[in-house]
């Protein structure tokens, strides 16, 4: 099988869903919303197995001026489309485009946005970014081994889990086990049409509840 590699690296551009925007990160668009996710009660809890602390202004500054240097990690603002405030954050990092390779890292999504259409939303829109626009064949997803809200949402998103790698770095002073998880290309194909049903308006009641799961129709088309 031959392959057209190398891949064009993740680019800073807008990603445009139903009721998510991917925004290049920004500090002078989304410095005060993402402030506010990043401080909000429970935030504590959300950067635990993160690499960073929970920020303070100062530090939060400090981490702007950084990414903006950066392509990789490559960090994206996620947009409530709803409110227009900023209630997140994602990066594309360890990009390898010779071998086509990605992964969706560094998470917050804080708590207004997490496990909802947004925060879903928020992974299809890079998903169909990394595999139908720039033709990535896999797309990592990876955690520390002891997260598990993290290691279920790799599953409910249909990655598949390939092992735990022991010691595999250390994060904030301590050995971390890291649970590594991936998507391929030819899996995302029939992926991507479950994420479209779940997505869908007619698939949420009034007050935004979900009539079908997305984990159960990941499994109908699991491939």
């Amino acid at each position: 099988m031959a392959f057209d590699l190398p891949r064009p690296r993740p680019q800073r551009t807008t990603l445009e869903g139903r009721y998510t925007r991917l925004e290049a990160i920004d500090r002078e668009r989304h410095f005060h919303t993402l402030l506010a996710a990043s401080t909000a009660p429970g935030a504590d809890e959300r950067f635990r197995y993160l690499f960073d602390e929970p920020p303070t202004e100062a530090l939060l500054e400090e981490w702007f001026n950084r990414m903006a240097e950066l392509d990789d990690p490559l960090f994206y603002a996620v947009v409530d489309r709803a409110s227009g405030r900023c209630e997140g954050r994602q990066a594309l990092m360890r990009t390898v485009p010779e071998h086509g390779v990605t992964e969706l890292g560094s998470i917050f999504w804080g708590a207004s946005m997490a496990r909802t259409r947004v925060a879903t939303e928020a992974l299809y829109l890079m998903a169909a970014y990394v595999f139908d626009e720039l033709g990535y064949r896999r797309f990592e997803w990876k955690c520390d081994a002891l997260n598990e809200p993290s290691r279920r949402a790799a599953l409910r998103f249909g990655f598949r889990f390939e092992g735990v790698f022991r010691q595999h770095m250390v994060v904030k002073g301590k050995n971390r086990d890291t649970a590594w998880y991936a998507l391929l290309d030819h899996e995302w194909a029939v992926l991507k049409h479950a994420y479209e049903r779940w997505l869908r308006p007619e698939n949420f009641s009034a007050d935004g509840q979900q009539r079908e799961r997305l984990s159960d129709l990941v499994r109908e088309v699991e491939v």
